[in-house]
Formats: structure tokens, sequence, C-alpha cells
């Protein structure tokens, strides 16, 4: 008698959109630090049976068809990962549309040859260096965030001074938090005796360089609120309805009636 192999059976029951979209919120742009949920750029989210699970296909849309390839694979890449760490899927497809790389970047995605396997030697930097470069950058904005909240609170709480103030002096609130997960994300120390203002290695600034550092702090703030901000605006430009999918008051971010003030530039000017 032959032995036959079977298969095990599906789950009785298919993931939920929803659960796809919980996993893809993880996913951040890496330049504007907010979800590519909340950005609006999942575009379409099909769920169908397979044989072992649940077969997952995303589409994925951007502001411009220029924006930088770099920035457009580690979303599509990140959101590949984060759909196939859930439980229950068999086969997840992430699909790039309307981008001037689109069919370089699926091939890619599909074949999981990796970054540089797919841009070779377009490919200067590795993903982790993107991503450290980015979460840099991410801490350096949070970080601002909570000391302009603070300055604007108190008044006799000087620019010159805050570099004496730590973890402990930041009230609780979502700035904060956001500060928290970035320090988390670069190793930097969160207990509440931490000086909050550093550098990404957690070096101290003397007090005759803070004024500067935060200055310098602010700037990359502005960049990536504006950048946000402009970017919003391109989407619901190129794709009509899209701003349905997009959350008007994201984790850590300016309330909306700063950004009116902040200078825009294109985010694919900066590769």
């Amino acid at each position: 008698m032959t032995d036959v192999q079977t298969r095990p059976a599906p789950p009785a029951t298919l993931l939920e959109p929803e659960d796809i979209r919980q996993a893809l919120s993880a996913v951040q742009d890496p330049e504007l630090d907010e979800p590519i949920t909340d950005l609006g750029f999942v575009r379409s989210i099909d769920i169908s049976p397979g044989l072992e699970g649940s077969v997952i296909t995303v589409h994925l849309r951007l502001p411009t068809s220029f924006c930088s390839p770099n920035f457009a694979y580690l979303m599509a890449s990140d959101s590949k990962d984060a759909i196939s760490a859930l439980e229950g899927v068999e086969t997840v497809i992430v699909a790039l549309d309307d981008h001037h790389d689109s069919d370089l970047i699926n091939a890619g995605l599909a074949a999981d040859a990796g970054y540089r396997g797919t841009f070779r030697h377009e490919a200067e930097e590795s993903l982790d260096e993107l991503r450290w470069t980015f979460r840099r950058k991410a801490h350096t904005a949070a970080m601002e965030r909570c000391l302009t909240e603070l300055i604007r609170a108190d008044r006799d709480l000087l620019e010159t001074d805050v570099g004496g103030v730590r973890l402990a002096d930041i009230p609780p609130g979502r700035t904060k938090t956001a500060l928290l997960r970035r320090r988390e994300s670069l190793r930097l120390p969160v207990h509440p005796n931490a000086v909050v203002l550093v550098d990404h290695e957690g070096n101290t600034y003397p007090p005759d360089a803070v004024p500067m550092a935060l200055r310098r702090a602010r700037s990359t703030r502005i960049s990536i609120d504006g950048n946000a901000h402009f970017c919003r605006g391109l989407l619901r430009t190129r794709y009509a309805g899209s701003e349905a999918d997009q959350s008007s008051r994201p984790e850590g971010a300016e309330p909306t009636n700063h950004h009116t003030l902040l200078p825009v530039t294109s985010k694919e000017m900066h590769k």
C-alpha cells in the first residue's frame, strides 16, 4: 500500500483586511517617519485562500512616480516582512504601483533578491544603513518636539537651559511616547534621569553648544513635518479619494495648524 502525503487543511477562517492593516501600521516611511497606513500609501489589500493559509496581495502607491527608489523599496520590503510574520499567512505579494522603478522593485520582491540583489551597482547603502540613518533623524525630530513643547509650556525655561532637561521632566503624552520609542530604536537610555538633548550616540552637549544643537534639531523636524505635509497633498492630487486613507494627526507629528507655517520641499530631492 502506497503512503499518500496529505497537505494540512487551510485555516478555518482567513485573515481579515484589518489584520493586514494593523501589521502594515508598523511600516514607516523612512524619511517622513510616519506609518504608511497613516499616509495613505496602502492602495489595496486582497485576501484569498491558499492550500495552507491566506494568500495576501497588497498594492502600494506613492505621491509621485519619482519618489526615491531606495525609500520605495524599503517600504515595500518592510511591508512584505510585516505581513509574512502573521500567523496563518501562506503567501505574500507586495506590488508597488505607478513608480518609475515598479517593474524592477516588484521583480526583486517576488524573487526575494534583497536590496543589493535588486539594484546591484546602484545600491550604495544597505537597507540596514538606510534604516539607521532615518532612525537617527526620527529621534532628532522627536527630541526637538518634546523640548519645544516644554519651552512653550514654561515661559521661564530658556533654550540655554534645555541641555539639563531629563526624561522625567517631560510630561506624559504622545510626543514623549514617540521619543521613548525612538530612543529605544537607537539603544539610548530611557530611564527617568536620562538627559533628553543628546546626539544619536547619547552624547550630551556643553552649555554653549545647546542653543545651536536645538536649532539644528528644529531644522530636521521642520524638514520632516514639511515633507510629510507636502507628500500628503501630492498623494491626494494624484489619487482621488486617497484622503480617506490618511490620518490627520499621526503619532509624534505637529498639530495640523503648525504645518501651514512650515517651508515645504519635495522628498524626492533628498536622495
